[in-house]
């Protein structure tokens, strides 16, 4: 059985934030992800606030462990652990991420992803969108990031997205467009743990 060079630096985060005593390691949570199709460069901690950074929380919830809860108006999203506990991630909310509410599920997830403008991007402002309507492909340039999740409700695309961003400095912030972006670091590691098929809660004001 092979480890994978990304598996070796998640196992060593883990490792690293399991020996901490003073909270997570946000250094080893922040740091170059070289494995990358397209590497992934440290995030400096001086341009996340504190309570934006990925770190274990408690959290009371009747949720299965492995859900995600979307908590749109404070601009949270937790992976539920089980036993009270939570990963919390600071994420920004575009327009699209108000449309949403209730549950729904992981349709598919896509690293890298191409992202193409909808419908409604295009008519609602064609001189910037339309250019884009082939479709932009993945890379570090690209508004989804390094990774995508699609959300579906009863077999349906809800064009609902949890995906990373170009653009850190938003996060924590409600956006003009876009869905639920977060961190690239950030979306990596929820990718690594979110299953298709997995339950996602979104909380609406």
């Amino acid at each position: 059985m092979s480890i994978s060079r990304r598996g070796l630096l998640l196992g060593f985060s883990a490792l690293l934030a399991g020996c901490a005593t003073n909270g997570p390691n946000h250094v080893a949570n922040y740091a170059a992800i070289p494995d990358e199709k397209f590497p992934v460069p440290a995030m400096p901690l001086d341009k996340i606030k504190p309570e934006l950074r990925r770190q274990q929380v408690a959290y009371a919830t009747k949720h299965d462990a492995g859900t995600i809860v979307v908590d749109t108006p404070a601009r949270r999203l937790y992976y539920i652990l089980g036993d009270g506990q939570a990963l919390r991630y600071g994420i920004g909310v575009g327009r699209n991420g108000y449309a949403l509410a209730g549950s729904a599920y992981i349709g598919r997830k896509a690293e890298w992803p191409t992202w193409t403008p909808t419908d409604n991007m295009i008519r609602r402002d064609p001189a910037k969108n339309r250019k884009y309507a082939g479709g932009v492909p993945g890379g570090p340039n690209n508004p989804l990031g390094a990774r995508a999740i699609y959300l579906y409700q009863g077999g349906n695309d809800t064009m609902f997205r949890i995906h990373g961003t170009t653009q850190p400095w938003s996060i924590g912030q409600a956006m003009s467009s876009g869905c639920v972006r977060m961190l690239n670091h950030d979306v990596v590691d929820l990718y690594e743990r979110a299953t298709v098929g997995g339950r996602v809660v979104v909380l609406q004001a």
